[in-house]
């Protein structure tokens, strides 16, 4: 059967050779699947201008359905979905603007660094009790912004508070 190519941004794959990689990567499937994976992380704030900046789809108007979809080059927006998205860049202003928001949690990977650099030394000289608070330290260790990340990869999660589960009856041959 030979080796197959699986594009992460598609889900799907196919005989990995030249032309059949070549046909797909230069695809229009393949390139509204990338954009769409990529749209995905805009910030609120690049979405209103761009969504403002379009008039409104008729057709998505009149029947909530348009055939174009994403790519269309119509705002599929409302009215309310549109004041939303403004107060919703309004706060993140404020709190970025605000002091008291800037100790918060969302701090950014700077501040964990330093906190957690001013926990080693603690850490260091208490190696007897590092192993009972073990489980409590790593719940702190991570950044709790990471874990409001929607689908976060396996490798980036945290394990689960009793550990990571070992099945022994399980044969490694």
């Amino acid at each position: 059967m030979g080796r197959r190519y699986y594009c992460d941004y598609c889900d799907r794959s196919f005989q990995d050779n030249m032309h059949n990689r070549k046909k797909h990567l230069f695809g229009v499937q393949h390139h509204r699947a990338k954009k769409a994976w990529f749209d995905h992380f805009r910030d609120a704030a690049a979405i209103l201008q761009d969504e403002q900046a379009k008039k409104p789809c008729r057709k998505f108007l009149q029947t909530g359905n348009c055939g174009f979809g994403p790519s269309c080059r119509f705002s599929h927006m409302s009215e309310e979905e549109m004041e939303q998205l403004k107060m919703q860049i309004e706060d993140e202003r404020s709190r970025r603007e605000d002091p008291k928001y800037r100790g918060s949690t969302a701090g950014g990977v700077e501040e964990w660094l330093m906190k957690r650099q001013k926990r080693k030394p603690a850490q260091v000289a208490e190696e007897e009790e590092e192993e009972e608070e073990e489980a409590d330290q790593t719940a702190s260790d991570v950044i709790q912004h990471l874990l409001s990340i929607p689908d976060l990869p396996p490798s980036l999660r945290p394990p689960p508070p009793g550990g990571w589960r070992v099945d022994l009856d399980t044969e490694w041959g």
